[in-house]
């Protein structure tokens, strides 16, 4: 996409550059950029319009070049979005989910762009639906609204639900009589959203974030007390560390979290004694991480149940150990290599595991009577599949999601004892559908040590591999996420016009087991890297793409991996597509002050205290790698109250870039100057950002003309 080609003439912004230097383990660090980091961050994060105005104005500047820059494609895009809107039925519902006395859903209106919770009886099903909470109208007049979550009392009277109102994270707890439809004066703000009822539902645990933005204190709220009564009940020292809360589907206890991304451990409260300390299940272990449910009787004893990586158990076991003295374990899955257990569910006479073998879950069921097991095959080459047990603990119905990238997504309820499937639900496509007008297959690439990267494609069944089509290859890598092999109907409107869509699952996620994530973090960062690169080359080996015309597309941790990949192999690509992306990784992980820098000193390395880090970190983060080379074009899009990846580290990123490319294809940054990591929160605003970078690909490509 080079501007002699189409795009209008115009001058980029250029950000002053204002001397910074640091020296770190004797190491001379110059950053004529980092002013563009404003001290005070975070009340900015909180309300943007205390942004110092010489920051504004570049951001906006940059907001009208890539106006500007993009205005041609303007047409192309709102194609795009009336298409990837034609596919998403707009009076969609969720399939109801049975809690207690009631069906709870989740639904849109047409024309909505925020989602309604609402409940019918769960015995009557012809009798009027309850509102429970229009996202539409708590989102009037607001630049961003996002409904967090929510969760009804005990007695279903009451509704705990949570909302982001700037794109920081910083949720506020209201509760909601549901027989008035108002909500109570209670307010919890400053928190992560999710809630834990006590089991007489006067009072609920919440996790409350600090000033610096990290989840380090479990709260209890009394209903009808001020916020400032609440009770603390559990404060993690370490800022380096996640505190979270759940609750177990017996409803016993409350799960009081604790990990970070090697280390975990767990304590319990029991929901019937709210006042009690929780209660420590096994103290961390470094590199051992461990998730529990709850069984209250099972073979005569309350049971907890618990996925565990202890004992060099790498793709994880499950062991069963009494509740009230956890040291009595024994075994009930052996860990078996290659084969690692993503999840599982007990209900009251069934164990439900989700595992993953060579990037392909499936589903396994085990009689807890009769210790007999089966697994829920599928056909498919690639596919996602997820499980949902709901919250309803005695059932013999668990529910699964299937969709792979040209199959919509299916949920079905399937009775685990009779082994009889029921389709809930096949997501409507209104603009219209056909699964075999797409082929779907999975390739291994070989990586440069040896190993083999699973790479996911899809593109229409009429087009032949002969290496003549623009191919998007997308990619993450890190914190052990896997990306899913699952449909999505947006990425349609790319294959329609003749690209091979690609996934590359490569080191730093788990799709080939927890192995995987680690071969990919600390000082395997880098394989994450390459196994990218042998990703784009294995397409284009195989004819699915050719070098120069494929567009990467990453995001967050992947948008670290689309800095390092644009300064390692330039040539292989047309363009960048970085959104947030967490390019600035030296600078940030030197940061103390950020909200997510200690947490992730385990995925990436301490470069203030370890200077082998350092060196490894300055080696690759993308910013620090910048050098005159012929740079694709790239489009980076970024969330002013973002608190995960800063505004920052792209506009410095895009500066840097422009100060160094030797080639004529354009860099332009668009910052959301409204929302925060996850963009627009209206469904339909999102597909505006979605449209874009599609339209960006095509032009990239060649294609902007389709």
């Amino acid at each position: 996409m080079s501007e002699s080609a189409g795009a209008p003439t115009v001058e980029p912004p250029r950000a002053e550059k204002r001397p910074h230097v640091v020296e770190v383990h004797g190491r001379r660090l110059e950053d004529p950029y980092a002013w563009l980091k404003a001290e005070n961050w975070r009340e900015a994060l909180r309300d943007p319009k205390t942004l110092p105005t010489d920051i504004r104005a570049y951001l906006e500047a940059e907001n009208a070049y890539a106006a500007t820059l993009l205005g041609p494609l303007e047409d192309l895009k709102k194609r795009l979005v009336a298409e990837m809107r034609g596919r998403i039925k707009e009076d969609d519902s969720s399939v109801p989910v049975r809690d207690g006395p009631f069906d709870y859903a989740v639904r849109h209106r047409e024309g909505g762009q925020h989602p309604l919770v609402v409940r019918r009886p769960a015995d009557a099903p012809g009798a009027d639906e309850q509102i429970l909470l229009d996202g539409d109208a708590l989102a009037e007049g607001r630049a961003f609204f996002q409904l967090g979550s929510w969760s009804p009392s005990p007695d279903h009277r009451l509704l705990a639900w949570s909302a982001d109102e700037a794109g920081s994270e910083f949720l506020a707890i209201r509760i909601r009589d549901l027989s008035t439809g108002e909500d109570l004066p209670d307010v919890t703000p400053d928190a992560t959203g999710a809630v834990v009822w006590t089991a007489d539902g006067r009072a609920y645990w919440y996790v409350r974030l600090d000033a610096e933005h990290r989840a380090l204190e479990v709260w209890r709220h009394a209903l009808g007390r001020p916020a400032e009564t609440d009770v603390l009940v559990f404060k993690e020292a370490d800022p380096g560390w996640f505190v979270g809360i759940e609750e177990t589907r017996s409803g016993a206890y409350c799960v009081v979290t604790v990990s970070d991304h090697d280390t975990s451990e767990a304590r319990l409260i029991a929901r019937a004694a709210p006042d009690a300390a929780p209660r420590l299940i096994y103290p961390r272990q470094a590199g051992v991480r461990y998730e529990i449910d709850h069984h209250p009787d099972y073979e005569g004893r309350s049971t907890l149940f618990i996925r565990t990586s202890a004992g060099d158990a790498v793709d994880f076991k499950l062991v069963a150990a009494d509740a009230d003295d956890p040291s009595n374990v024994r075994e009930i899955i052996p860990h078996r290599a290659g084969v690692y257990l993503l999840d599982h569910a007990v209900t009251a006479r069934h164990l439900t595991r989700l595992e993953r073998v060579e990037a392909l879950p499936r589903i396994v069921i085990r009689d807890l009577a009769s210790g007999a097991e089966h697994e829920i095959a599928f056909p498919e080459a690639a596919y996602s599949l997820g499980v949902s047990s709901g919250p309803t603990f005695d059932t013999d119905l668990t529910r699964f999601v299937y969709s792979s990238p040209a199959t919509p997504s299916e949920t079905w309820d399937y009775d685990m004892g009779t082994r009889e499937r029921t389709l809930r639900k096949r997501q409507e496509i209104p603009s219209g559908h056909d699964p075999s007008d797409y082929v779907v297959r999975r390739i291994l690439a070989p990586a440069p040590d040896g190993e083999t990267v699973p790479v996911t494609i899809i593109h229409r069944a009429d087009l032949a591999p002969d290496g003549a089509a623009p191919c998007l290859l997308y990619g993450y890598g890190a914190y052990g996420i896997a990306i899913p092999a699952s449909f999505s109907g947006g990425r349609l409107s790319l294959v329609d016009r003749g690209f091979v869509y690609a996934i590359a699952h490569i080191r730093g996620g788990t799709e080939k087991g927890w192995g995987w994530y680690l071969d990919g973090k600390l000082a395997n960062k880098t394989n994450t890297f390459t196994d990218f690169i042998a990703a784009a080359e294995a397409l284009c080996a195989e004819g699915f793409a050719s070098p120069g015309a494929i567009v990467a597309h990453g995001g967050s941790a992947g948008g670290m991996l689309m800095g390092a990949v644009a300064n390692m192999r330039p040539d292989l690509f047309a363009a960048i597509l970085a959104e947030v992306p967490f390019v600035d990784v030296l600078a940030t992980m030197m940061d103390e002050t950020l909200p997510l820098t200690p947490p992730e000193w385990p995925e990436w390395g301490d470069p203030i205290r370890d200077a082998a880090a350092f060196e490894r970190i300055r080696g690759y983060s993308p910013v620090d790698n910048v050098a005159p080379r012929p740079y694709p074009a790239i489009l980076a899009l970024a969330g002013l109250t973002d608190p995960r990846v800063t505004y920052w580290e792209p506009a410095k990123w895009v500066a840097r870039l422009r100060d160094a490319t030797t080639s004529d294809q354009p860099i332009a940054l668009r910052t959301n100057m409204d929302a925060g990591h996850g963009g627009a929160s209206g469904r339909f605003d999102r597909l505006e950002e979605v449209a874009l970078a599609y339209a960006f690909a095509l032009s990239a490509t060649g294609r902007a003309s389709g």
